[in-house]
């Protein structure tokens, strides 16, 4: 039986540029295959975060949140998946094919992804922004197994 391993790291933004660092740091670690789920309260910054997270990844242009299109297509230094599943049902995403984008040669980034959690991969990055201040957020990162957990020891040395 395979026992996946959590690993956690907090992370306090005070401002979009603290969050953009954290979102540039994921994005310089990134491979192909990598799956990270976003969720916080509208207004927490989860568009912020993509936006910096697909500009260090290498995509030019404007990048926004997925809402009425469900999945965006970028293309960086890997192909980049943003999607948004806040106005879908379950039933819905699972007929999307999503794994045909999990476990494809790009990253994805899915927006609401606690919507869909019985249909992300096992092994998955995880992330939850909470509005503490006007601009300051709490954001946990969670790893769920490899290699998202060697990523997230990574964020703790340098920033825990």
């Amino acid at each position: 039986m395979d026992k996946t391993v959590e690993t956690v790291f907090t992370y306090r933004s005070y401002n979009l540029q603290d969050t953009e660092q954290l979102a540039s740091a994921i994005a310089a670690a990134s491979t192909a295959g990598m799956v990270i789920g976003l969720d916080g309260d509208l207004g927490a910054g989860k568009t912020a975060f993509s936006q910096g997270y697909a500009r260090h990844l290498g995509v030019k242009g404007i990048v926004n949140s997925p809402t009425f299109t469900i999945i965006k297509e970028y293309e960086g230094r890997l192909p980049l998946y943003h999607m948004d599943v806040y106005r879908i049902s379950l039933q819905e995403a699972d007929e999307l094919g999503l794994d045909e984008y999990f476990y494809g040669q790009g990253v994805c980034l899915v927006e609401w992804s606690s919507i869909i959690t019985e249909l992300m991969p096992p092994r998955h990055m995880h992330i939850y922004m909470e509005s503490v201040g006007p601009e300051e957020r709490i954001i946990t990162v969670t790893a769920i197994g490899e290699p998202y957990g060697e990523l997230c020891r990574e964020l703790i040395k340098k920033w825990g």
